[in-house]
């Protein structure tokens, strides 16, 4: 049985005056100094202290995570741990095919009738699974230059009628430059839906201010946001606000998830999250098995373990809130169904 009130949606108003970027500044990027806040020793040994790679974690995101517990899902997700500099068979730097669909400066061209945008490689948060924490965005997000070539290419494949928004995480940049990229491709007839995949609501929910909504209700498509919630303890109030006001503009809400050990690999866990977001306003997408990226191997669960949870979910939930358990192999025309 569920602990309604760990499904509990407040409803007071949020922070007024609340500068998403000053908060960034103001974010963990030490794994001492979060470990202190928690009241927890350090344990970070230093060669989990990676310049190609290092923690960065908002407070927003920190104040969810339980103070003294060392195996808090939240914290797992963002602590640098030693593993990550040993090298695993079948975990490799670009594990779901990503730089072999590179079709233009700044777009990745995987499936039929979409196209990605690499708008920027910056995050608010590090989560240590990333699949794209060894991508080589230097020269390969969007600039002056390369929006041009990159908007050419769409021009000229009209079967893209869907254009995501990626990265990084497309609401680090200033609504004034999204207000620009979608002004352009404003201008190609025949693209019907935008998508946006963003961490930002979940971790630092006061990004979604007057001036993003504003944005994203002047738009001309069909929106569709996909945030990312692994564990139902991401929830609370502030980012319940921060999503009621994203569906204030019209777009269509949907969560995708990361299958890890340790953080979200229990049924309950599972039927939680689920439960938790559709009470946010969001419908579960994917359930993701661990992409195998280079750093992450404790974080795997094996496929059998997955297909008994995602078989107990089906038990527990309705069918709208049963995510689709998947993997993404490289080369392939979409991501490949589990179960």
């Amino acid at each position: 049985m569920l602990d309604k009130d760990s499904l509990s949606v407040s409803r007071t108003p949020i922070r007024p005056n609340s500068n998403w970027r000053e908060q960034l500044r103001e974010g963990f990027c030490d794994p001492d100094s979060l470990l202190t806040f928690l009241g927890l020793e350090s344990n970070v040994a230093p060669a989990s202290r990676r310049p190609d790679f290092p923690m960065r974690v908002p407070r927003a995101f920190a104040e969810r995570m339980t103070a003294g517990a060392m195996a808090d899902p939240l914290l797992l997700q963002v602590l640098p741990d030693p593993d990550e500099a040993r090298a695993h068979p079948g975990f490799g730097t670009d594990p779901v095919g990503d730089l072999d669909s590179r079709s233009a400066p700044a777009v990745l061209h995987k499936y039929q009738g979409r196209a990605l945008l690499m708008t920027t490689g910056a995050c608010a948060v590090h989560c240590r699974y990333c699949f794209r924490q060894h991508y080589p965005y230097a020269g390969q997000t969007i600039g002056p230059r390369r929006w041009q070539e990159a908007l050419a290419y769409l021009a000229r494949n009209e079967d893209i009628e869907e254009v995501i928004f990626s990265g990084g995480d497309p609401f680090m940049l200033q609504t004034r430059k999204l207000c620009e990229l979608t002004r352009d491709l404003a201008s190609l007839p025949h693209i019907r839906r935008l998508r946006i995949h963003t961490r930002m609501p979940v971790v630092l929910p006061d990004r979604v201010t007057a001036h993003l909504q504003a944005w994203l209700s002047e738009l001309p498509w069909p929106v569709v946001i996909v945030i990312h919630a692994n564990h139902p303890q991401e929830f609370d109030p502030s980012v319940d606000h921060a999503l009621e006001r994203l569906r204030l503009t019209g777009a269509h809400l949907l969560n995708q998830a990361v299958l890890m050990r340790g953080i979200n690999d229990q049924v309950h866990t599972l039927a939680r999250l689920m439960e938790r977001g559709f009470l946010a306003g969001v419908l579960p997408y994917y359930l993701h098995l661990l992409d195998r990226v280079a750093g992450s191997k404790r974080f795997e669960v094996d496929e059998p373990i997955a297909r008994e949870l995602l078989h107990g979910l089906r038990i527990r939930l309705p069918g709208y809130l049963v995510p689709r358990l998947v993997r993404e192999q490289p080369g392939e025309p979409f991501k490949l169904p589990v179960l």
